[in-house]
């Protein structure tokens, strides 16, 4: 289906992929991921043919259709379905074609093919998508022009979605999306039989959907078998066993080196000093670990305050003269509180969020905040009002005047800004880098609440590592709105439910609420059988499928523990035969042997000679053993 082979790929001279090979095989679902800046956008576009490789090939089948997502949102005073449908070029092309030809063999084969493409339920299953993204019937009539950019983001999704082709490729598809719509999407994802390469931090979704991983490392492409657990454990023991073999090679050296340096100088042991100064030279380095430094992210100790934090007593809010987003609010936050808001993109989430941050005043009832209570709002609006030719420690500089330029420095340190990255002007951070700033900022005032509203969207899958270990480290209280559903099972131990224009607690976790929001999804089709995609029917051929697929999940496991077994028991003996190696060299080094029993200086000559190949055997067999798990992880 997809075959990247040897690409090599410079921007401005800086080398992104440097003779990267990878295969993708039809129907797979592959998450492509990387820490930000690798080159997973550039790689899609490379794939897209948007950008050309300086060398090596990117194939894709031929007369395969590719879909994407366009960058860009789509405007105009077309209506969302018809948008939607329009992306269907074959089946646009194919009813126009049946408009205007005479000829009855092929308006014919144009109905034969109308049919093949299922074209006649085109439009229930653009509604059905459109539904599944935030869209109901009377929203999908409205023109684009209508809708903000993130929400005409959701229809250029959409119309990805409706067009069916056969290798679909998104690039972080859940970022403009709420909880409801990346929990349709997953759905919807998991269920579709095509070709797909996603870009994503959400963890829920690479979890859930990809049955491979490609990773950006180290300029190339490494391909796991697996969602993301199994990339993450399968790379840490990969990682654990070059660490072993790396320290086992620096002690060896070490070991060489000093018998070099021991016996250099003596006539009787020049020859074995040789030798040993050869085998240093021999010796290839096994490299370290590269990894590019993660997100640090230490929140601040707040002093403590007494419950409640805020009580908030019939309050109505809104904007300007509209009627009230919420009304009669009626809510405590206590400082142990950890809230997870759920409800739809327009539910007024983000409206509580600023009216608890004192952003919005409420029209009616009361707010009471605790004495000395500070708060700690992060909004991703107020990364954009950033001065950006302003440079990070400057702007810290301003915030935190009582601070020397050593504790401005240690501040945004604790952010990952350290070293140059302070002194780079904000216009040029990338965005989660952006988004460490905030955090930075609202630090600076120790709060005892944070309000969170979207913090991950910038943020690549080990930021979010950092953010959540921050967050659960940190003793004030939480307010958290997201689409990382994630996130939010790690940080939030209460759950409040935003809809009909009030704020309730939720009865139920995470899983509870995905099943809620798809049944609620599917009632609101009405549960119309027909009008939905073929994609979600099971079939007694899925049925199979996924047994088949159980079946090779665990003959795979079985023979993954079966290689594990082998590298142990090979590294095991190697252990064993260096020790024995080790302890008679140090006889060989005792001057005393040479002077006692010449048939015992005999035997351990021997001995050290028969050590020394079974040693060389013994290495090569467990260098080989792992290689082979190696290999079987890569394709795993």
């Amino acid at each position: 289906m997809l075959t990247i082979t040897n690409l090599t790929y410079r921007i401005a001279g800086r080398v992104i992929f440097d003779d990267a090979s990878v295969n993708i095989d039809s129907g797979k679902k592959v998450g492509l991921i990387g820490r930000n800046g690798t080159g997973k956008t550039t790689l899609m576009s490379l794939i897209a043919g948007d950008l050309d490789a300086d060398s090596g090939t990117i194939s894709i089948g031929n007369g395969l259709r590719l879909g994407r997502v366009s960058q860009d949102a789509p405007g105009g005073d077309s209506t969302l379905i018809d948008f939607v449908l329009a992306a269907d070029e074959e089946r646009g092309d194919l009813l126009a074609r049946a408009e205007s030809v005479d000829d009855a063999n092929q308006i014919a084969d144009i109905h034969e093919r109308l049919v093949a493409i299922d074209a006649g339920r085109a439009p229930a299953r653009a509604a059905r998508i459109l539904s599944g993204l935030g869209f109901d019937e009377a929203a999908q009539k409205r023109p684009l022009s209508s809708y903000s950019g993130g929400w005409r983001m959701r229809v250029a999704l959409a119309a990805a979605l409706a067009a069916r082709p056969d290798l679909l490729l998104l690039d972080e598809p859940t970022n403009h999306l709420d909880l409801e719509a990346a929990t349709w999407l997953v759905g919807y994802l998991n269920a579709w039989r095509g070709t797909l390469v996603v870009v994503s931090h959400d963890r829920h979704l690479l979890n859930a959907v990809v049955d491979e991983v490609v990773h950006v490392s180290g300029l190339g492409l490494v391909r796991y078998r697996g969602n993301y657990d199994v990339f993450e454990r399968t790379r840490a023991e990969r990682q654990e066993r070059e660490v072993r073999l790396r320290d086992r090679q620096e002690a060896e050296r070490k070991r060489l080196a000093a018998f070099v340096d021991r016996f250099r100088a003596q006539a009787t042991k020049a020859r074995q000093a040789q030798s040993r100064v050869k085998m240093l030279a021999r010796m290839q380095p096994i490299p370290g670990i590269i990894e590019d430094a993660s997100m640090g992210l230490s929140l601040p100790e707040p002093d403590e305050l007494q419950a409640p934090l805020v009580a908030v007593e019939g309050a109505d809010v809104g904007y300007g003269d509209d009627p009230p987003v919420l009304r009669s609010l009626g809510l405590r936050i206590d400082p142990d509180d950890r809230i997870g808001l759920l409800g739809a993109n327009g539910n007024g989430k983000s409206t509580l969020i600023k009216l608890l941050a004192g952003r919005l005043k409420p029209r009616t009832g009361s707010i009471t905040l605790a004495r000395k209570l500070g708060v700690g709002y992060f909004a991703q609006h107020q990364v954009d009002e950033f001065d950006l030719t302003e440079t990070s420690i400057q702007h810290i500089r301003r915030l935190l005047p009582n601070k020397d330029e050593t504790g401005h420095r240690t501040h945004l340190g604790r952010f990952g800004l350290s070293g140059p990255r302070a002194e780079t002007q904000i216009g040029n951070l990338s965005g989660g880098e952006k988004a460490r700033l905030l955090f930075a900022v609202i630090s600076t005032a120790r709060p005892q609440l944070l309000l969170l509203d979207e913090p991950t969207n910038h943020l690549d899958v080990e930021a979010r590592a950092a953010l959540v270990e921050a967050l659960n480290a940190y003793t004030g209280a939480v307010m958290l709105v997201s689409h990382d559903s994630h996130l939010l099972g790690l940080v939030c131990d209460r759950l409040w439910l935003v809809a009909d224009g009030d704020c309730k607690p939720f009865d139920g976790d995470l899983d509870d609420y995905r099943k809620w929001v798809m049944e609620s999804r599917r009632g609101g089709n009405g549960g119309a059988k027909e009008d939905r995609p073929a994609e979600d029917v099971a079939t007694p051929e899925n049925v199979t499928h996924t047994r088949a697929g159980r079946r090779e999940a665990r003959q795979a496991r079985a023979a993954a523990s079966a290689l594990r077994r082998h590298v142990r028991d090979a590294e095991k003996r190697v252990e064993k035969l260096a020790a024995e190696k080790d302890q008679l060299e140090q006889r060989l080094a005792d001057p005393a042997l040479y002077e006692g029993d010449p048939a015992t200086l005999g035997k351990t000559r021997q001995r050290h000679i028969d050590l020394t190949r079974d040693l060389a055997a013994a290495e090569a067999a467990w260098l080989a053993a792992e290689s082979e798990m190696e290999a079987s992880d890569a394709d795993a």
